[in-house]
C-alpha cells in the first residue's frame, strides 16, 4: 500500500441543499508543509471556523500531493432513496470520479470512509473495494479529515450560490441547516425547490 484514500461527506442533516461526498487520495506518507503558511492544527472540518476551512481548502488545492473529485446528489433525489443511500450513492460517485480524473492505481490504495459511508453497502463496500469504515475517521485518518475540509467548503460555496437563487433563506449563513432563522423563513416563505420535503414534515412543531 503506497497510497489512502479517505472519503466523507456532508449536509446530510441539512434541510436543504445537496448532500456532498469528497474523495481523496494521499501518499501513506504524505508530510503536510504548512509551518509558516499560518494554517494553524490540521482538525476535521467541524472544528474549524469558516475562514480556517478555506484557507486549508486552498492550500489543499495547490498541492499536487492531494487528488480529490467530490460528487453530490441532490434533494428530489435523497428524498427518492432516503438520505443514507443518498449519501453512499454519492460516495461512490465521489470514489469512481477519484480514478476517472487521475492516475491512480487501485491495487496500491488502502480506502477508508468516514463513519455511516459504504461505498455501495456495507458488503459491496468491503468485498468488492476492500474499504473500511472508521468511526470517527475524520479525527483519525488524515485522508478522511482532508475530505472532510474539502467536502465542507465545495458544499458551503455551492449553497451561497443557491441563497441568490432563493434569496431570504438564509443559506448563505447557516448552509442549509435548520436553525430557527431558516426555519422562520421556511415557515413565512414555504419551501423552495432547494429544501428536502420530507425533512419538513416536523417543522411546523418546532
Amino acid at each position: 500500500m503506497r497510497y489512502v484514500i479517505g472519503i466523507d461527506e456532508v449536509g446530510r442533516g441539512s434541510l436543504a441543499g445537496p448532500v456532498a461526498v469528497c474523495s481523496v487520495c494521499i501518499p501513506a506518507n504524505l508530510k503536510l508543509k504548512t509551518k509558516n503558511l499560518k494554517l494553524g492544527k490540521l482538525r476535521d472540518s467541524k472544528k474549524l471556523i469558516a475562514d480556517r476551512r478555506e484557507k486549508w481548502f486552498e492550500y489543499f488545492s495547490a498541492n499536487k500531493k492531494v487528488r480529490y473529485a467530490i460528487a453530490r446528489v441532490h434533494p428530489r433525489k435523497i428524498e427518492e432513496i432516503n438520505v443514507s443511500r443518498a449519501a453512499n450513492l454519492a460516495a461512490s460517485r465521489a470514489y469512481k470520479q477519484l480514478f476517472a480524473r487521475h492516475e491512480i492505481d487501485a491495487e496500491k490504495c488502502a480506502v477508508f470512509l468516514d463513519g455511516g459511508l459504504y461505498l455501495g453497502n456495507k458488503r459491496k463496500s468491503v468485498k468488492e473495494y476492500g474499504a473500511h469504515t472508521v468511526i470517527k475517521g475524520d479525527e483519525k485518518i488524515l485522508a478522511i479529515t482532508i475530505a472532510s475540509i474539502i467536502a465542507k467548503v465545495v458544499r458551503d460555496r455551492w449553497m451561497r450560490k443557491l441563497s441568490k437563487k432563493f434569496p431570504g433563506y438564509g443559506f448563505e449563513i447557516h448552509s442549509g441547516y435548520g436553525t430557527k432563522r431558516h426555519i422562520a423563513a421556511i415557515k413565512k416563505f414555504g419551501p423552495s425547490s432547494a429544501h428536502r420535503l420530507t425533512f419538513l414534515k416536523n417543522i411546523k412543531n418546532k
